[in-house]
């Protein structure tokens, strides 16, 4: 098994030095979190079903013009991609209240929204990754108003590619999160879609039904999440060939 030097570890993925200058490796792992890392399991096979999940998406988003930090999937957990320098902001796309939108707002989950929202947080664990507006982002220097327009019009453009990819297979986008990243190429920089989409960060619901087959699952106690995950690779056609299986991540140089 291969020997990297590990660089960072988070909730739900560890990323290494890459193979050449400017990569990373991704590895997901099977932990799962929720309000804020205060409620921690496992979702056996989790890693496995978001790296060929978020491989599928990002792959299918690049055909269309959508810049990503992704290069190409290395085995059953990990990917291989550009370092990018994170911009500290998740971007929240909301098309059905659902989540924190219906409690602070008082809407009824489920109900459809008159237009997509776009929400801003900062990305700080130690203070719950509050809720900003674009004057805080831009007062702190954590992103520019040229940086927040590209996010924006990146955005917007995902959100309507994976509404009518998800509701070719039947499933609803309920809402979601992206992050960004800059990617410097020959002393030039432009911002890229980072990180991952998985079940993870998408709500997404059976459209006839209105089950749930994402993290909500694990968050609200309502079992079968690995079925969960599973029916969202299926329905996208890329449920593993030889089934979920447990693999273990490459040995971290001390």
């Amino acid at each position: 098994m291969a020997r990297r030097r590990q660089l960072y570890e988070g909730k739900a993925k560890i990323l290494f030095e890459g193979p050449e200058p400017g990569t990373l490796v991704q590895y997901f792992k099977d932990d799962a979190t929720a309000f804020n890392a205060q409620k921690k399991g496992t979702i056996t096979g989790k890693g496995v079903l978001n790296n060929r999940i978020s491989e599928y998406l990002m792959t299918r988003l690049a055909e269309i013009g959508v810049p990503t930090h992704f290069i190409r999937r290395l085995n059953m957990r990990e990917q291989l991609i550009r370092e990018v320098e994170i911009i500290p902001l998740e971007v929240v796309v909301r098309n059905v209240a659902a989540g924190s939108l219906s409690s602070r707002l008082g809407i009824p989950e489920g109900q459809r929204l008159p237009r997509s929202i776009i929400e801003y947080y900062y990305k700080n664990d130690q203070l719950g990754d509050p809720m900003v507006a674009e004057e805080h982002i831009t007062c702190f220097g954590w992103a520019s108003t040229q940086d927040l327009d590209d996010m924006v019009a990146l955005t917007l453009r995902v959100n309507d590619f994976l509404t009518g990819l998800f509701l070719g297979v039947g499933i609803t986008l309920v809402d979601f999160k992206l992050e960004f990243g800059r990617l410097w190429e020959n002393e030039e920089m432009r911002i890229v879609l980072a990180d991952e989409i998985s079940p993870d960060n998408c709500r997404l619901w059976d459209a006839k039904t209105g089950e749930k087959m994402d993290k909500d699952r694990f968050r609200r106690d309502l079992g079968k999440v690995e079925e969960g995950y599973q029916e969202v690779a299926r329905r996208l056609g890329i449920l593993p060939e030889a089934g979920v299986r447990d693999m273990k991540g490459p040995e971290a140089m001390q």
